[in-house]
């Protein structure tokens, strides 16, 4: 039997205008063994006053009442947080009316001539009930642990990017003034070096402090280019031509208009998910060409990439390490959007980024954030 019948006495309320069918039922539930107090209620008002000020681990209702019916009962019951399973228990009612009482949310349905049912049709009701409950803490706690996973997702990609800013700038600084220096200092020396051996350790040191420095500077452009303070069109148009020249692959990008005018944090995102699906393009795709298209029409910043390469292979996307796309999905719930996925075996894969910007372009701070 269901745990609530054994671990505690039920609280039972009976909304029955006839003294006669309440005794019934009490005398079915005693005959049962069932553990329980039926309190007998008989008009809406009292009703309304118990139900508010009393917990019930069930209610029992027949139908037609005094001026009332079940119906009103139920209307109340309905409102209370955690309200208890409601059954009518009524001879006044075809089944058709009982059917569609049930789809009102009411529990069950039991005719007064069938009174011996009375307790397993309780202990269902009160078996339902529980499972109801359960399941819906599961769906709170659920959703409860998702925006936690959201609100952490969040936090951890804003502090990845501030401390990508912060290496950037180091390297810019630091390590970048300082090869600058060095570069200078040798070909000082080469220029005075009056051995010609020297001369030309001097030039090799030269040409291999030249590489050190443009790798210095591709790194610090990955980590936090500073091309995205000119904007996200002139950010994404670099990403498109840096990826040809480096992959030989023919990069076309089309834009809505010269400038996209969106948050900061949006142009981010933005900027992310193109550098991610470039970089998943040169390493699994192998293309002819690819194409990049960015609009903030109708409210709402789209960028799509899309290539005609080998595509994705249906369990390549479900792999358990496959973090690359199912990334750039959180990062895209940060601000609010979505990310979609479209690819064939053989014709190639879109990567499709949607941001709503109304709500944000209607904020009164917006500005002073950007």
């Amino acid at each position: 039997m269901v745990k609530a019948i054994q671990d505690h006495h039920l609280k039972i309320l009976h909304l029955e205008d006839s003294l006669a069918d309440h005794g019934l039922a009490k005398a079915a539930l005693r005959r049962s063994g069932m553990a329980c107090t039926v309190q007998h209620v008989d008009t809406l008002e009292a009703f309304q006053t118990l139900t508010a000020h009393h917990s019930f681990d069930i209610i029992l209702a027949d139908y037609r009442l005094a001026g009332f019916t079940a119906l009103d009962a139920w209307q109340h019951v309905a409102q209370l947080h955690q309200h208890p399973p409601f059954v009518l228990l009524s001879g006044a009612i075809g089944e058709a009316a009982a059917v569609d009482a049930m789809r009102l949310g009411i529990a069950d349905y039991l005719s007064k001539d069938d009174m011996a049912r009375l307790p397993h049709v309780i202990s269902r009701a009160l078996e339902v009930h529980e499972a109801r409950i359960t399941r819906e803490q599961a769906v709170a706690e659920l959703a409860a642990s998702q925006r936690r996973l959201a609100d952490l997702t969040e936090h951890l990609q804003t502090s990845i990017e501030q401390e990508r800013a912060a290496i950037a700038r180091e390297i810019h600084d630091d390590i970048g003034g300082a090869l600058t220096a060095v570069r200078f200092d040798l070909a000082w020396i080469g220029r005075h070096a009056q051995d010609r051996t020297m001369q030309e350790h001097a030039t090799a040191a030269a040409d291999m402090l030249q590489h050190a420095i443009g790798a210095s500077q591709r790194i610090m452009m990955n980590l936090r280019p500073p091309i995205l303070d000119q904007g996200l069109v002139a950010a994404v148009q670099w990403l498109a031509s840096s990826f040809e020249r480096r992959t030989g692959v023919t990069t076309v990008v089309r834009t809505s208009s010269g400038a996209v005018d969106i948050p900061a944090e949006v142009q981010l995102v933005a900027y992310r998910t193109a550098q991610e699906a470039l970089t998943n393009v040169a390493k699994y795709a192998a293309p002819q060409s690819v194409h990049i298209e960015l609009a903030d029409s109708e409210g709402v910043l789209t960028l799509e990439v899309a290539d005609d390469g080998c595509g994705i292979e249906p369990a390549m996307r479900e792999k358990p390490k496959a973090f690359g796309l199912k990334g750039l999905q959180e990062r895209a719930r940060t601000v609010n959007g979505w990310l979609d996925i479209s690819s064939h075996p053989g014709k190639g894969t879109s990567v499709i980024l949607s941001v709503p910007l109304a709500s944000r372009h209607n904020a009164p701070d917006e500005g002073a954030s950007q």
